[in-house]
């Protein structure tokens, strides 16, 4: 989210190169997928519905509202389901047949990815880079200009 979060507003168009998706093509691409991926192992069935990002969504601000709501609840479902329904094997367009489970580690893997990706187009953008396993350069330097305050 802090990520997303670091996007200015007026940016979301940005991308590093004309065959890269845009910052908020990204954002949404990684906020798509979770939400899909959670739906499914809450299912134990892949909806691959196209699911364009909605004309509602007009900045990174927008797309975080969404993503924050739309997250905790999904969250907060997957924390109370049972054993089996984990263990419950699910359909991956015909290329995997994994346990429901399984799916939240691919997942993981996946935003880890385009959170990185999202992470390099922030400084051409002009934005700070924030805190993602420990304090960010930028981080650093603002924690630096506080104390010296």
């Amino acid at each position: 989210m802090k990520v997303i979060e670091a996007i200015p507003l007026d940016k979301g168009d940005y991308s590093p190169d004309a065959i890269s998706m845009s910052a908020l093509g990204l954002a949404w691409h990684i906020v798509m997928a979770e939400n899909r991926f959670m739906d499914a192992v809450l299912t134990g069935a892949f909806d691959v519905t196209p699911n364009p990002m909605p004309e509602s969504i007009k900045n990174s601000k927008d797309l975080l509202d969404m993503y924050s709501e739309d997250f905790e609840s999904r969250f907060d479902k997957l924390g109370k389901m049972s054993s089996e329904d984990l263990l419950r094997i699910v359909d991956f367009r015909g290329v995997f047949q994994l346990p429901a489970v399984m799916y939240l580690g691919f997942i993981l893997h996946h935003t880890v990815h385009h959170r990185g990706q999202l992470s390099m187009y922030l400084r051409p953008m002009g934005a700070k880079v924030p805190s993602i396993y420990g304090e960010s350069y930028d981080a650093v330097q603002a924690r630096k200009a506080a104390q010296g305050a």
